[in-house]
């Protein structure tokens, strides 16, 4: 019987990923609601087109315990996605599954603090690559997606491909990132990749098909920032947030920075005001100035 269900879910989990493909989602959505319907399968030993929603809550309830709300949402989305695309039913949500609306401002680095976490890197193609993410903003997956045919000299900037929510966008490209890219390039010379995988040693690398590790990366990162005892909770995408905090500081305007990190609102770009020193004194300023107007009458004690 388990053999059966196993045999049925493996087709619905293949046709899931083939529809997960086809409707255009990006690599790490389609790979979340992917393993989300492989962790429901496996608790259910296979049986997945007949939950009850008291099953359900059981589930997501167990998974609340030992996982965070990100892995929650995910899991729920991709049967949502499964549950419409695959067995073609009508979904309803579950209305007790609803997370806390938690704002969190991102830790940041100070320019000394970039400037260490580059310069203690030892592996030279984490450091050029840490350096690229922080000096045009980057996302993780679009710095380590660019090519040597991204790169336009002449005008001094980079057309990053396939971002998130499937959109190009083209930025700056510092001439100092462009003089290291370049210089970083002879050391590897591949064809097509700039940040090429580490797999196969730099004698074969021109065999390479794929980029740097996303999980070696992360954990350069970690490491570096261990090493350095920096208090905060830094990861690569904090180099992103500091990019735009920093330039934010030097005056660029918040329109502009909107299109160099391409966000789709104004208000994403906004939550980077809430962490410069600049706007911070301005306000502070601002309101010394407006409470100043106020006097308070001491003629009476109470």
């Amino acid at each position: 019987m388990k053999t059966s269900l196993k045999s049925k879910f493996d087709s619905y989990y293949d046709l899931h990923c083939k529809h997960l493909k086809l409707k255009g989602l990006m690599p790490k959505t389609i790979e979340a609601y992917a393993r989300g319907i492989r962790r429901i399968g496996e608790y259910f030993d296979y049986r997945i087109d007949d939950l009850s929603q008291n099953e359900l809550l059981d589930y997501f309830h167990k998974l609340k315990e030992k996982s965070s709300w990100s892995t929650v949402k995910l899991d729920l989305y991709g049967l949502k996605f499964f549950y419409l695309h695959v067995l073609q039913r009508n979904w309803v949500d579950i209305p007790i599954i609803k997370s806390p609306k938690v704002k969190r401002i991102p830790d940041i680095v100070t320019i000394e603090e970039a400037y260490k976490i580059f310069s203690t890197t030892r592996k030279l193609s984490y450091r050029v690559f840490f350096f690229t993410l922080y000096s045009m903003g980057l996302r993780l997956g679009e710095g380590l997606r660019l090519q040597t045919g991204d790169i336009d000299a002449v005008r001094g900037r980079i057309h990053i491909r396939d971002s998130k929510g499937n959109k190009d966008r083209l930025v700056p490209l510092p001439t100092n990132t462009l003089n290291v890219l370049r210089r970083f390039w002879k050391v590897h010379k591949h064809p097509v990749l700039l940040f090429p995988n580490r797999k196969r040693a730099l004698r074969n690398i021109h065999l390479v098909d794929s980029p740097l590790d996303r999980s070696g990366v992360q954990t350069a990162m970690k490491k570096v920032v261990k090493e350095l005892n920096i208090k905060k909770n830094i990861s690569c995408h904090s180099l992103r947030h500091s990019y735009a905090t920093h330039l934010l500081e030097a005056g660029v305007d918040i329109l502009e920075l909107q299109k160099i990190l391409g966000h789709a609102s104004l208000l994403t770009t906004s939550k980077y005001t809430h962490l410069t020193a600049y706007t911070t004194q301005r306000a502070e300023g601002y309101i010394n100035q407006m409470m100043n107007k106020f006097h308070i009458d001491w003629g009476k004690v109470l």
